[in-house]
């Protein structure tokens, strides 16, 4: 394998692993965001309050991106299975 080949198949595979993470944890930052600032302004300071609907918000997220983050991933296996195949 040569190092050219090497380079782009981990370019490649930390790309994918931006895209496929992405959605949960944009959803994640930005209802935490959110129920920082509320909790700042109502002055409630319960823990509950901060981590349950950030989980809620990474299981819909999680839920409606699962499909698409599923075929990115299968299409790096599929070309990283083809490099590896066509090496060999």
């Amino acid at each position: 394998m040569s190092i050219d080949l090497s380079l782009h198949l981990m370019r490649s595979m930390l790309w994918t692993v931006v895209l496929v993470a992405s959605p949960v944890l944009l959803a994640a930052l930005a209802v935490g965001l959110i129920v920082n600032v509320l909790q700042v302004a109502t002055q409630i300071q319960d823990i509950t309050l901060s981590h349950i609907p950030k989980l809620l918000a990474a299981a819909i997220a999680l839920a409606i991106s699962a499909a698409w983050m599923m075929r990115l991933m299968v299409g790096f296996s599929l070309k990283a299975l083809y490099l590896i195949a066509r090496l060999g």
